[in-house]
């Protein structure tokens, strides 16, 4: 744990997180608002006139300055209003919170099953790594990195939900409606996320080992009578942590990208479905909302590997005590 007697450290964190969500923001807004094309004509149509043109511009704010509509969008979103859709009338959130709770599944079940396949998967394949079975399990985890998520998506409809019909292809049901229903219509998107990551997580898992066996504690420890197997795990696991949880915060990014292609896969209506329908239809608000919540998804769990750096070593929180 850190200790809580230090609030430097975790006020310089915050102060980090926070210029980086401010900074995400700007970077966001200028993206989606300095897209080519006009609203205001793919709301209405190519045949509105000039007018009709203006006035939704105005209702839009369009013709404003875009810093003044940028410091707006940054109030308005601190106070949890991100706008309303020009197309439905609704609040922003209220179209996003369902379908935020959907993605959230998905991400969350797929890096916990990614995690429980990579770790004990990874570990196995580095204490065999000089046997035959630990060159299958890697040259596995090599294909398996090889394959893109939507495609790993298809091939289990195909054997589960075509040939075998133990599982629903598509579709969604909430969880407080029917949780056996629920689970069923998961477990093909959360295969498929979870394949392709914990083939990644393996890969580095097995690296990450394969550099404890060679350190000098480690061999003491086996000098002393221990196991490579018990070793391995009384004090492998720790070592070898900074490395595994350094990626595991890289890959749990990019599993939300990975999730928004799954989403349209299977129809989840999660954020990734949702995100595709407002560029198409051109709904900008809706597009910052869903992009900026995102960013703020990523940049925490970004904060949370960065803290967990200093609860697994020590030693790192005098270094980041000494840069402050």
């Amino acid at each position: 744990m850190i200790p809580l007697s230090r609030p430097r450290l975790l006020l310089g964190r915050l102060a980090t997180f926070v210029a980086s969500l401010l900074l995400a923001s700007v970077i966001i807004f200028l993206l989606v608002n300095l897209l080519p094309g006009d609203v205001a004509t793919a709301i209405l149509g190519d045949q509105a006139d000039a007018e009709s043109l203006a006035v939704l511009r105005a209702e839009l704010g369009l013709d404003r300055p875009l810093a003044v509509r940028y410091l707006e969008w940054l109030g308005d979103m601190i106070t949890g209003d991100f706008g309303t859709s020009v197309r439905t009338g609704q609040s922003v959130m209220a179209l996003i919170a369902p379908k935020l709770g959907v993605t959230l599944w998905l991400v969350g079940l797929g890096m916990v099953l990614a995690i429980g396949v990579a770790l004990p998967v990874g570990m196995f394949a580095a204490l065999k790594r000089r046997k035959l079975s630990g060159v299958v399990v890697s040259a596995l985890s090599q294909l398996g990195m090889a394959v893109p998520a939507f495609l790993a998506g298809i091939l289990l409809v195909v054997v589960f939900a075509v040939e075998l019909r133990w599982l629903p292809a598509n579709g969604y049901v909430p969880f407080s409606s029917d949780p056996v229903r629920w689970a069923r219509h998961l477990v093909l998107p959360v295969l498929s996320l979870a394949l392709v990551q914990a083939s990644v997580l393996t890969r580095y898992v097995r690296s990450a080992f394969i550099e404890v066996l060679g350190e000098d504690w480690f061999r003491t420890a086996r000098s002393v009578g221990w196991t490579t197997r018990a070793a391995m795990v009384r004090h492998g696991v720790r070592n070898a942590a900074l490395s595994v949880v350094t990626v595991l915060g890289l890959q749990l990014a990019t599993l939300f990208v990975g999730a928004i292609v799954v989403e349209s896969v299977f129809a989840l209506p999660g954020l990734g479905r949702l995100l595709l329908d407002a560029v198409q239809q051109r709904e900008l608000v809706l597009v910052q909302a869903i992009v900026m919540i995102l960013v703020a998804l990523v940049l925490v769990i970004n904060a949370v590997v960065d803290l967990s750096y200093l609860a697994i070593d020590p030693r790192l929180r005098t270094t980041s005590e000494e840069e402050l």
